[in-house]
């Protein structure tokens, strides 16, 4: 799972550098306040969990039978699809319905956390 969680990290942090630079220079115009909010929410989220993506690469290098370290990592990606792509979708598309998948991505990303913690107290001495 070390190289799987380190490519979907490295491909993830990328996007979200590439997403990040589309709004800054290619949406400001087009989008409003809020919707380049929304956009850029789904950046920095995608950011943060692609670096947790990435630790979870490191620890599974020490630690390769934990299932835990395998369920936050899934965990983290499923929610960057949710949460940011919703986002991303809900921006571009100013279709609100979409919204109603976002919470979906958020509880993934609390269920990634958790899983992350679970690991480190039965895991880590």
């Amino acid at each position: 799972m070390v190289k799987t969680f380190l490519l979907l990290g490295s491909l993830n942090g990328f996007l979200a550098v590439a997403l990040g630079a589309f709004a800054a220079h290619g949406l400001k115009s087009r989008l409003s306040d809020y919707l380049l909010g929304v956009f850029q929410t789904g950046v920095q989220y995608e950011m943060i969990h692609a670096i947790a993506l990435i630790l979870v690469a490191i620890l599974s290098k020490w630690y390769p039978d934990s299932t835990y370290l395998v369920w936050a990592g899934w965990s983290f990606f499923a929610g960057i699809i949710f949460f940011s792509g919703s986002l991303y979708a809900l921006a571009l598309s100013n279709v609100r319905v979409l919204g109603a998948i976002t919470p979906i991505g958020g509880v993934l990303f609390l269920l990634g956390w958790i899983m992350l913690a679970i690991h480190g107290w039965k895991s880590v001495a």
